[in-house]
C-alpha cells in the first residue's frame, strides 16, 4: 500500500499532552527548545500539527493565540511557532499547514503573526502584508551607576490586586481583549511590574515582565505611555536577575532600541510584522514597546 503524501496526512489538534513533542521539533529545526513558553501557548491558545509518518515525534506544527472572543469569533487571532521537522522541509507541508490555519481554521478572522526572513515569502503568498518590523536584542544588561527611576513613574512589583488595571491598560494598547493570556503572566513570569504617575492620582502608566526562556531573561509584554517610563520599567526587571536579557523591539522606537544597545544588548535579528485582513496591528503601537512573545502577536 502507497503511504500517503505528506501534504494528505491529518492536521489534528495539539495540547498540553504534546510538550515534549513540539520542543523536541523545534530542536530539530536548531532552535532552542523553549518548553516554558510552549506550555504557555498550548495552555492560552490552540496548537495544530501533524504527526510524522515515520511515527517520530510531529512533522509539524504551530500555535493560534485568539483574542477578543465574541459570539461572532474573535477581533484579532496570531499565529505562532510555525514549524517543520527538517526531514520533511521543502515539501508543502508548512503551506498545508498555514493555509489550513488560516482559511479553514481562522476564516474570515483578522491574522497576524512575526516572520523571518525564510517565511516571509510564503506568508505574502497566503495574502498576508509586512504592516511593521520588530528587532530582536540580546546580552547582559549594563547598569550604568546607581539605579535610578526615569521620569515621573514609580514602579514597583504588581500584586493582585493590581491585576484588573493591568487588563483595562492592555486591552486599550493592545487593542483588543487578551484576558486569557495576560492572566497568566503572575504564574508564567518570574517578575511582574507596574507603573504608576507619582506626579498625580497613581494612575497605571505602564507595566512589563520578565520570564524565562533557557538561558535568558525575556523582557515582554512592555507597555508603557512614554520611553522614560518603559527604561524604568525595563531597569526594575533587570536588577532582579543575572541572566542575559532578551527583548524584540518595534523598530520606530529608536531611542528605546538606542538606549538598551548602550546598556550592552546587541541586535541579532529582525522579523517582519505582517497582518491578513487588517491594514495593520489594533491598538497604539506608541504605547506597545515589545510583545509578550513574538508568537503571540
Amino acid at each position: 500500500m502507497t503511504p500517503p503524501h505528506l501534504t494528505d496526512l491529518p492536521i489534528r489538534a495539539l495540547t498540553v499532552d504534546d510538550l515534549r513533542r513540539c520542543a523536541d521539533l523545534s530542536e530539530d529545526r536548531g532552535w532552542l527548545r523553549e518548553d516554558h513558553k510552549w506550555r504557555l501557548l498550548l495552555a492560552a491558545g490552540n496548537g495544530y500539527g501533524v504527526d510524522a509518518p515515520d511515527g517520530q515525534g510531529l512533522a509539524a506544527a504551530c500555535v493560534v493565540t485568539r483574542y477578543g472572543d465574541t459570539h461572532a469569533g474573535p477581533e484579532l487571532a496570531a499565529i505562532g511557532m510555525v514549524l517543520v521537522a527538517d526531514r520533511f522541509a521543502r515539501q508543502g507541508l508548512g503551506r498545508r499547514l498555514m493555509t489550513h490555519v488560516c482559511d479553514d481554521v481562522l476564516k474570515g478572522v483578522p491574522l497576524t503573526l512575526h516572520a523571518t526572513p525564510y517565511g516571509r515569502p510564503l506568508y505574502e503568498e497566503l495574502g498576508f502584508e509586512t504592516t511593521g518590523r520588530t528587532e530582536m536584542l540580546t546580552g547582559a544588561f549594563r547598569h550604568e551607576g546607581t539605579p535610578r527611576a526615569y521620569g515621573t513613574s514609580r514602579v514597583r512589583p504588581a500584586t493582585a490586586e493590581d491585576l484588573p488595571r493591568i487588563l483595562r491598560l492592555d486591552a486599550e494598547v493592545f487593542g483588543t481583549d487578551r484576558t486569557h493570556m495576560i492572566t497568566r503572566l503572575p504564574a508564567f513570569a518570574d517578575r511582574l511590574v507596574v507603573a504608576e504617575d507619582r506626579s498625580g492620582d497613581g494612575a497605571l502608566t505602564g507595566y512589563a515582565a520578565a520570564w524565562p526562556n533557557m538561558h535568558t531573561q525575556v523582557i515582554g509584554p512592555l507597555i508603557a505611555h512614554d520611553t522614560a517610563t518603559a527604561q524604568s520599567l525595563v531597569t526594575a526587571l533587570a536588577l532582579s536577575t543575572d541572566r542575559a536579557l532578551r527583548t524584540d523591539v518595534d523598530v520606530r522606537h529608536e531611542e528605546l532600541l538606542a538606549w538598551f544597545k548602550d546598556r550592552g544588548l546587541a541586535s541579532v535579528a529582525f522579523n517582519a510584522v505582517m497582518t491578513r485582513g487588517i491594514p495593520g496591528l489594533p491598538g497604539d503601537w506608541t504605547r506597545r514597546w515589545a510583545p509578550l512573545t513574538v508568537a503571540a502577536g
